[in-house]
């Protein structure tokens, strides 16, 4: 069974996204690139619109986006690859969220923070790490 996360988890290649941009910024195709680089719901939003020239505006200020963007921004942004300054080494994110789930601990203890809070807060620290 296809899913949309499978759909959706492609390699995205920083040109196609420029050339779809620039496509809907000169057609009434707008909104491809948000398809393309995995957000949906925006292109959606972009075909709903194609009869105004706010979806072309939009397509238009993407396009620079992605032209000014840093490749590395580009590849953590949309492909989830961490390289450079965008790179973390993973033994100071493990520090971070051990900090983090300390504080929390500390909050509970103190009366500051429900059970159900710190349960919650402790889950999203630590589907950041998976």
């Amino acid at each position: 069974m296809l899913t949309f996360d499978k759909f959706f988890s492609h390699y995205k290649n920083r040109r196609i996204a420029i050339i779809l941009a620039l496509l809907g910024t000169i057609t009434p195709l707008a909104g491809l690139q948000k398809f393309y680089l995995g957000q949906p719901l925006w292109g959606i939003i972009y075909l709903l619109l194609w009869s105004t020239p706010i979806p072309r505006i939009a397509c238009a200020i993407d396009l620079v986006w992605y032209v000014v963007q840093d490749g590395e921004q580009f590849e953590y942004q949309f492909n989830g690859i961490a390289k450079g300054k965008y790179a973390v080494d993973e033994a100071q994110q493990v520090q971070a969220i051990a900090d983090a789930l300390r504080k929390l601990d500390s909050l509970r203890e103190d009366g500051l923070m429900t059970e159900y809070e710190f349960e919650q807060k402790r889950r999203q620290l630590l589907e950041k790490v998976s």
